[in-house]
């Protein structure tokens, strides 16, 4: 005889069936989002131990710091020696100051302080949360869920600012987030000049802040237009005056930097692709996300955290422009963390409480309908919201694929490095343009050739013309130019290079150190004709090609003259103040610069004989020993008709 088992059985059985799943899927988001966490602290660490730079441009940030220590502004002519300025704000420096009157220049209280920024974030992530959905695990699992972003990882403990306004953006929303609440209407004076402050300090960390200023304040208008505007007027008239002090002290050069120079070429595909892979990466979180914004733009009131997030995203298509990445999400990353954690918080705990309204109504009468149902859709929600930060949490892996301890771990994972012999690391992100191809922990190995181009540098007492900072600043040296931003400035028709190319070609540089050739073309033109590279030195999966300097100027343009007046069967030869083997590869180089192909080369007596052809036409060149110098014999071989 069959057993009746009632409707309302099911459902408890449903329902005990779903906690204990839910439970499970709870311990094992846990385990991961604290795996991630430990990850990061490691990679925090070894960053912090490194003394060199180890994402491009990380020096620059340091020479800003020594000269606002120094009582300097970094905003100054690019045109005149040292050709360098700064193109951000302030305020990261300027909090690193006292660290440099006590340490000296150094890289890891910058990463220091770009780490703490990150853990300061999360707090605020999970306090949010917390204070919405009164639920304390998705409020922890919110705050790890942002530091186990791909994109937080590799840019977190860094010493760049980017971070750091992520943090004032962060805090100002979730102190801003509760002002219009009040009973009375009254929005408490404290609090909008606590929450306005932080926006003033996000703004002046990093211009990106921008669109977090532009939605808090449309969030303040929803509720309120004129007190919104009351409160605007102030804060526009004090951000102002900041923007024109330091304008004027520096001369007009703030704007010049800060402003002009960060009109970048845009590139739509570029932005495409970050978009793919950031929804690739975080779509169980956007998902959570985007239901929550939903809810509250049919069921309720917009809140601030959900146009913090629509404007996040929305500015995150900068990500496009060159010389941005995958740090342009970062904001959009807090905001999401926000909703899809109070989303989360929410559905476990039941605590969804429509406004009155049509839609409200109507999605009442479709509940009270479905009767017993509704445990199965609860059951249902039990699951899924854990489910979800586990699929996150196997989203975002990265990882070392060396070591004692990684090295077993990625084995057992069967998890091998995503950019092969060039660093261990494995990064479930792969790779697109704009993406940052770092994540792993600098080797001792990278320590020490960083400090063999140090020794190179301090071999003179002339400057080099460095792409990274790091190097002169620990050779004691003058930091020459910031190459980036001399591109920006020549694209956008702001620099002129005359001056640093006069300087390269009279070799006022005693080396070049090239990692990426951002430079505008004229300097790069100068430095091809006035030098050559001499090495490449591996750092941390990069080559730093050291360039040296070729002969003089005159020797240059004698050398030049000669092969335009070689005939065929002709003989010229040509004195040169470089050692034989330095001539030889000057010459090789000068040559491939007009399209010689060096096609062989054997060794002559005291002397080095090489041939080179181009289309029809084959040149011999013999290098030997002439006193302290070296003598270049250009023989051209006539070629049979």
């Amino acid at each position: 005889m069959a057993t009746y088992t009632s409707p309302s059985t099911d459902s408890s059985y449903a329902s005990r069936a779903a906690l204990w799943i839910g439970r499970i899927l709870l311990a094992a988001a846990a385990l991961l989002l604290i795996a991630h966490t430990l990850i990061y602290i490691h990679y925090a660490i070894g960053l912090m131990r490194f003394p060199f730079d180890y994402d491009q441009g990380e020096g620059f940030e340091l020479v800003d710091t020594v000269m606002f220590s120094h009582g300097d502004w970094p905003y100054r002519s690019n045109e005149v020696y040292p050709f360098y300025a700064s193109n951000y704000p302030p305020l990261f420096h300027l909090i690193l100051v006292p660290f440099v009157w006590v340490f000296g220049p150094a890289y890891w209280y910058g990463r220091l302080m770009g780490f703490l920024g990150t853990l300061i974030t999360a707090s605020a992530i999970g306090y949010a949360v917390h204070r919405e959905g009164r639920h304390r695990l998705i409020a922890i699992f919110s705050a790890l869920a942002f530091l186990a972003s791909n994109y937080i990882y590799h840019v977190g403990p860094l010493f760049r600012q980017h971070l750091f306004m992520v943090m004032f953006e962060t805090v100002a929303v979730v102190v801003l987030a509760r002002v219009t609440d009040r009973a009375d209407r009254k929005w408490p004076r404290r609090t909008m000049i606590a929450g306005l402050a932080l926006l003033i300090c996000a703004g002046y960390t990093k211009q990106l802040a921008a669109a977090t200023v532009a939605a808090v304040f449309v969030f303040l208008f929803l509720r309120n237009p004129r007190r919104a505007v009351a409160w605007a007027v102030p804060f526009a008239g004090v951000a102002g005056a900041i923007f024109l002090f330091i304008n004027v002290s520096t001369h007009g050069e703030w704007w010049t930097n800060i402003i002009a120079a960060n009109v970048n070429t845009f590139m739509p595909q570029q932005a495409l692709d970050l978009f793919r892979q950031w929804w690739r990466l975080h779509w169980a979180l956007v998902i959570m996300a985007g239901l929550f914004a939903l809810y509250e733009l049919y069921f309720a009131r917009l809140s601030l955290y959900t146009i913090w997030w629509a404007a996040a995203i929305a500015d995150s298509a900068l990500s496009g422009k060159w010389g941005a990445g995958d740090s342009y999400f970062a904001t959009a990353i807090a905001a999401t963390c926000i909703l899809s954690g109070i989303f989360a918080a929410r559905t476990l705990r039941g605590m969804w409480n429509p406004a009155d309204n049509p839609i409200s109504r109507r999605l009442r009468v479709l509940w009270n309908r479905a009767g017993t149902r509704t445990v199965w859709i609860r059951a249902a929600a039990l699951i899924a919201v854990p489910a979800l930060y586990v699929i996150y949490g196997l989203s975002v892996i990265h990882m070392p694929t060396e070591g004692r301890f990684f090295g077993s771990l990625s084995d057992a994972l069967n998890l091998t490095s995503s950019y092969g012999d060039r660093y261990a690391f494995y990064d479930s992100a792969g790779w697109v343009p704009g993406y940052a191809t770092i994540g792993h922990v600098p080797s001792q190995t990278d320590i020490n050739n960083g400090w063999r181009i140090v020794d190179i540098l301090c071999a003179s007492d002339k400057p080099a013309m460095s792409e990274e900072a790091g190097f002169s600043l620990q050779a004691d040296r003058d930091v020459i130019t910031n190459p980036t931003q001399l591109k920006n400035l020549y694209e956008n028709d702001l620099y002129d290079p005359t001056n640093l190319v006069n300087a390269i070609r009279a070799h006022d540089f005693s080396v070049l150190i090239f990692r990426a050739q951002f430079y505008p073309p004229p300097v790069l033109d100068a430095a091809y004709e006035a030098y050559y590279p001499s090495e490449v030195i591996v750092m941390n999966g990069f080559n730093y090609e050291i360039w040296r300097p070729g002969p003089s100027q005159p020797e240059r343009d004698a050398t030049a003259a000669a092969l335009a007046d070689l005939a065929p069967g002709e003989e010229i030869t040509q004195p040169i103040s470089l050692e034989p083997d330095a001539a030889a590869t000057w010459i090789t180089h000068m040559l491939s610069r007009q399209h010689w192909e060096r096609s062989e080369s054997a060794p002559a007596a005291n002397c080095t004989a090489q041939h080179y052809t181009r289309d029809n036409e084959t040149l011999a060149v013999e290098v030997c020993p002439a006193g302290d110098g070296a003598e270049l014999t250009f023989g051209a071989v006539a070629t049979p008709e």
